[in-house]
This record gives structure tokens, C-alpha cells and sequence, in this order.
């Protein structure tokens, strides 16, 4: 069975906080109301019990009997004229109440007109007073109630055996406590109201923030990814600090989500050039050996179409290396990085070239006095990397185009530039140029065999090795690539640093015979 609540619960953080600063304080004044008329009390009633003792002793002290309080009062009464004479007496010990027993606790005649007390009062003190000789050893003040008024009163015991009854009414002490709570509740309540407003009016001023990111949000799970929170100029640090926060993790939940677009489209992308790469030699593969199986190829023909396949085959396979290459770079493999020689790499890649383009003039701008420049990193990536950028020199420039390969090692970096003199890049090709499956000429695919994947080949391997790559071209200018390696004794992000090996010692060098001049 589910409890009911008395009053319903707010829903709104504003009207919680209200509702607790003010029941918080409610209970403070309640306490301190408490607290203030007790105080009150007992000092009023301290006051009225001194007063009552004080007169107490000077009758005590005067040596008077019943007889002399009747002359007394009698003299009183003479002196003071006026209807309200008969309290002259009692006025004079400043007590509203005062009547004389007998021995026996009776009521006595004595001072019966001046006591100010009726018959009334005497008959009800008579019977509240069980024992007043008792009360009179002890000295001690009570409360009765006499002709429907409180009073507190003592007794005091004559020398003749009579006793004398003092006393003050207690309704100024409990009109004083009445008028207090009256004040203090009045006080109280509107000290509360003036609370509730200035708290709500403060939490909404200060909540104002948490409304605006919550529309932030909303406008966000809309589709406005860049909506970001505003300052708040009211809000506190913490709220402050909170949007930062926020800010921050949507400027990367928005930079994520872009990434993961982007990787997606390039996903399909990749996709649609890596299907439309192979079914144009699968689908040379598959006519050759339809004609071939229906018998429709004479020898020279079956001859011709064998090579071709083989051809599609090889580039196929070509392709598939060269994707696994990538998937696995892509990876992050751990690479066994050593000092490798950037300039035997050059020579080695160069002597390629000259050999399969002997006119091709070449010039090699090396560390002077044979000295070599070793690079911290994987000597097979590096050579592949050489090997592209070379092939697409090869590939993509004329045979008699001339080529510029240079190295500068450094105690931090190892520089590697190629500039050739072919017929460069507009900007638009040049930002596409390390894409997959990019090709600045497709109408040249056939010819040159290639699947655009040599330049993604070589950033993918300068990047593992935390180097950087860039192109510098223009129509017309050629193309020139500067290839920046981490030395083999500098720190490399991901990598420990290697001590690079002893260089081996080199001849002098030489030019070639095939159109290769070193500098």
C-alpha cells in the first residue's frame, strides 16, 4: 500500500530550495520564540517572587500583630480619600492581594476593607490555601487561582500566631507572554514571506543557467551540434565551471561525431573505388575465360589472353598487398624501429631509377664528406616510401624529366626532398594527392597499372614512424615532397630513443655512368 503525503511535493528545484531555507529558518525562530518566552517567564516571575519576598520579610521583621494591622488599616483608610481607599493598604506594600488568617488559617476581619480583596477572593484563597502555616515555615511562593485570577502569593507568619497572606496578580506576566508571541509570530511570518520571495527570486536567478542548458541540450538532440552554452552572468563558479565542462565535452562529442562521419563516408567511399578497382580486371579475368572455356581462341588468341589474365592477376594482387599494407599501418603495428641509413636508401632507390630510365638526369645532394644521416625507424617502410615517391616519378613525369634528391641530417630531424621537374599538381589535385585511390590522370590508370595508393602508402608510413609529409607544387612546377623523420638519437613520441649504430665506412663518392651525378 502506497503512503499518501500530506502536501504535495515540489517538483522544481527552485520551489525546493525555497521550501527548505524556509522551513529551516521557521524552525530556528520557532526555537528562538521558545527560548525568548521562556526567558521572559522566569525572569518576570523572578521579579514578582523578589518583590513578594521582599515585602514578606518587612512584615516578618516588624514586630506587628493582627491588632496592629487593623490599626493600621484603619489609619489607611482615613488618610487616603477617594472609592478606591480600601487598596491603600495593599498599595502600600505594592501587592494587589493582601489578607490576614487567624492561627487556625481562617479568614479574619482583619484589614478586610483595605486588603483589596473581596469576599470573593477570600473564600477562594480559603479553600486553594490547604495548609498556609506550612507555607508560612517555608517561606515559599505559590499560585492560586482566586475569583477566576492567578496570583502568586506568600504567607507570613505574625507574632500574635495570625498570618498574613501577600500576593500579585500573574496576568500582567502572562499578558507581557501574550503580547510577546503576538509580536514575535507577526515578526515571524513576515520575516518568512520575505525569505520565500527573496530565495525564490534568488534561485531563479541563480537556476537561470542549468534553463539555459537544458535548452542547449534540447536544441542539441535536435540536430544543432554547434549550439554551445552561453556565460552565465549571474551564475556562481561552480556553474561556471560546470558549462566549461559541458562546452568541452559537446566541442568533442560534435569534433567525434564529425570524425565519424567523415571516417564513414571515406569508409564508403573506399568501398565503391576499391569494388569499381577490381571488377574492371575481374571482369577482363572472367571474359578471357568464358571465351576460353567455349573454345572461341584460336592459339594465338588463348596465347593473348593468358597474358592478359595473368596482367589482371598481378595487378589484383598488387592491389590486395597494398590495401593489407594500409589495413595494417592503419593498425598501429609495433615496429621495430632502428638507425637507418636515409642516404643508402637514396642511393639504392636512385640506382633503381637510373637503371630502368638511364636518361632520366638525376642529382643527389647528400651530407658532405660522406657522412651518413640515420634515421630512428623500419628500413622496409622507409625503402617502400623512397621506392613510391620515385615510382610516381617514374610514372607520372617525362623519361627526360630531371630529378633532385636531397637529405639534410640533423641532431633532431632527418630531411627528405624530391623535386622533380614534371608537370605538378593544381591545388584542388594537391589536397586530394595522399587520398586512396586518387589519381591525378585516370585516363592514364590503364597504362600505368597504379591503384592511387602509393601516396596514402607513404603518409601512412611517415606518420607511424612520427614524421610529417608535405607537397610543394603548382602547373607546371613540378612536384617536390619533403619528408621530415625523427633522428635516431632524438626522443620520438611512442618510441624509445636509439642510439644510432656506427656508420659504415663509405668510399668517396663517385658519379655514374647512367645519368646520376652525386653532390
Amino acid at each position: 500500500m502506497t503512503r499518501r503525503r500530506l502536501l504535495p511535493r515540489p517538483k522544481t528545484l527552485r520551489a525546493r530550495l525555497t521550501l527548505a531555507n524556509v522551513a529551516f529558518v521557521a524552525l530556528g525562530l520557532l526555537a528562538t520564540a521558545a527560548f525568548s518566552v521562556m526567558a521572559t517567564y522566569m525572569v518576570l516571575g523572578s521579579e514578582i517572587d523578589n518583590t513578594l519576598r521582599d515585602s514578606q520579610r518587612s512584615v516578618s521583621s516588624a514586630p506587628v500583630t493582627s491588632r496592629g494591622l487593623q490599626q493600621l488599616c484603619t489609619l489607611a483608610g482615613i488618610l487616603q480619600d477617594g472609592k478606591d481607599g480600601g487598596l491603600s493598604f495593599a498599595k502600600a506594600f505594592k501587592q494587589d492581594l493582601f489578607v490576614v488568617l487567624d492561627s487556625d488559617g481562617r479568614n479574619s476581619s482583619v484589614c478586610e476593607n483595605s486588603g483589596g480583596a473581596n469576599s470573593r477572593i477570600r473564600e477562594d484563597l480559603g479553600s486553594a490555601l490547604d495548609d498556609p502555616a506550612a507555607l508560612a515555615r517555608s517561606g515559599k511562593a505559590v499560585n492560586v487561582r482566586a475569583d477566576g485570577t492567578d496570583y502568586r502569593v506568600v504567607v507570613t507568619r505574625l507574632s500574635d500566631g495570625s498570618m498574613v497572606v501577600q500576593g500579585m496578580r500573574y496576568s500582567g506576566l502572562e499578558h507581557a507572554i501574550h503580547k510577546l508571541l503576538v509580536w514575535e509570530s507577526a515578526a515571524g511570518l513576515a520575516l518568512l514571506g520575505l525569505l520565500a520571495v527573496g530565495s525564490l527570486t534568488a534561485a531563479r536567478r541563480r537556476l537561470s543557467p542549468l534553463e539555459t542548458m537544458v535548452e542547449t541540450a534540447s536544441a542539441i538532440a535536435e540536430g544543432d551540434l554547434s549550439r554551445r552554452i552561453a556565460t552565465a552572468r549571474h551564475g556562481s563558479s561552480e556553474v561556471r565551471q560546470l558549462s566549461t565542462a559541458l562546452n568541452a565535452m559537446l566541442q568533442q562529442i560534435e569534433t567525434a561525431l564529425t570524425e565519424s562521419e567523415r571516417a564513414t563516408a571515406q569508409l564508403r567511399h573506399f568501398l565503391a573505388d576499391a569494388s569499381h578497382e577490381l571488377r574492371t580486371p575481374l571482369a577482363s579475368v572472367q571474359g578471357y575465360l568464358q571465351l576460353y572455356e567455349k573454345g572461341m581462341l584460336d592459339a594465338d588468341d588463348k596465347e593473348r589472353a593468358l597474358h592478359r589474365v595473368s596482367a589482371e592477376a598481378k595487378r589484383m594482387s598488387r592491389l590486395v598487398d597494398e590495401l593489407l599494407a594500409l589495413a595494417r599501418l592503419e593498425e598501429r603495428p609495433a615496429l621495430d624501429f632502428q638507425p637507418v641509413d636515409v642516404c643508402a636508401l637514396v642511393r639504392d632507390a636512385a640506382a633503381d631509377l637510373a637503371a630502368q630510365q638511364p636518361g632520366r638526369p638525376q642529382t643527389l645532394r647528400l651530407p658532405a664528406d660522406g657522412r651518413a644521416a640515420y634515421a630512428l625507424g623500419d628500413e622496409a617502410g622507409l625503402r617502400q616510401v623512397v621506392g613510391n615517391l620515385l615510382s610516381n616519378v617514374r610514372v607520372h613525369t617525362p623519361p627526360d624529366a630531371p630529378l633532385v634528391i636531397e637529405v639534410d641530417g640533423a641532431d633532431t630531424a632527418v630531411r627528405l626532398r624530391i623535386a622533380d621537374s614534371g608537370p605538378g599538381l593544381d591545388p584542388r589535385d594537391a589536397s586530394r594527392a595522399f587520398d586512396r585511390f586518387f589519381r591525378a590522370d585516370p585516363e592514364r590508370a590503364p597504362d600505368t597499372g597504379g591503384a592511387g595508393l602509393g601516396m596514402a602508402i607513404v603518409q601512412a608510413v611517415v606518420q607511424a614512424h612520427h614524421g610529417t609529409v608535405t607537397l610543394d607544387t603548382a602547373p607546371g612546377r613540378g612536384l617536390t615532397v619533403l619528408i621530415t623523420l625523427p633522428a635516431a638519437g632524438a626522443p620520438a613520441a611512442g618510441a624509445e630513443p636509439t642510439a644510432p649504430a656506427a656508420a659504415p665506412k663509405r668510399e668517396p663518392a663517385a658519379a655514374s655512368t647512367n645519368g646520376l651525378a652525386l653532390e
